[in-house]
């Protein structure tokens, strides 16, 4: 047995209080074209189906810089990835599955729950790979257990750091919006 095959493979949970409704932050973190205004990863992108419904498929622009765990041989630069809507509970719980090339739905899970807060609310941002994914198969292909565990202990690393990221991100961009100073304009 190697360490691709532990279940799960990957999680990361994390929270940050937003002084918004819920209401509001749901609809900012569901539409994933706006992505791009927080994740460190996802550049945005165009959804193929009905925006933030389940089931509906939204196919996203995707940036890694050379620097993120250099060593490994991961994708760089631009790439392009499919997710479906998994769930999708106004104003509680968005989830999305990642798609394989094929257009199946991995074990591979983003999400965001919104709850209420003393002055607006608590969004959880949170990440679960129950079994590796073709990329992660691919991605470990030619390395030995070694570097498998390094490679897992590192991207589980990058994984958590990402979902702090973007939490910091979305708090700052969406309590900034004019709507929310009141400035009409």
């Amino acid at each position: 047995m190697t360490i691709i095959d532990s279940s799960p493979l990957f999680t990361a949970a994390e929270s940050i209080e937003l002084d918004l409704s819920p209401d509001e932050v749901y609809d900012a973190v569901s539409d994933l074209a706006r992505s791009g205004d927080w994740s460190p990863e996802c550049r945005g992108g165009v959804w193929t189906g009905e925006p933030g419904a389940v089931g509906s498929v939204f196919r996203g622009e995707n940036y890694r810089a050379e620097d993120v765990v250099g060593w490994a041989p991961l994708v760089r630069g631009t790439w392009y990835t499919e997710a479906e809507v998994v769930e999708a509970e106004r104003p509680v719980r968005f989830a999305w599955a990642m798609r394989t090339h094929a257009g199946t739905t991995q074990d591979s899970i983003w999400g965001f729950r919104v709850e209420p807060g003393a002055t607006g609310c608590v969004l959880t941002h949170d990440y679960v790979m129950t079994r590796a994914t073709e990329g992660i198969h691919k991605i470990v292909a030619d390395l030995d257990e070694e570097a498998r565990v390094r490679f897992v202990r590192e991207w589980g690393d990058k994984i958590v750091d990402d979902v702090r990221r973007t939490l910091k991100s979305i708090k700052a961009v969406l309590e900034a919006q004019p709507a929310r100073a009141g400035s009409g304009a």
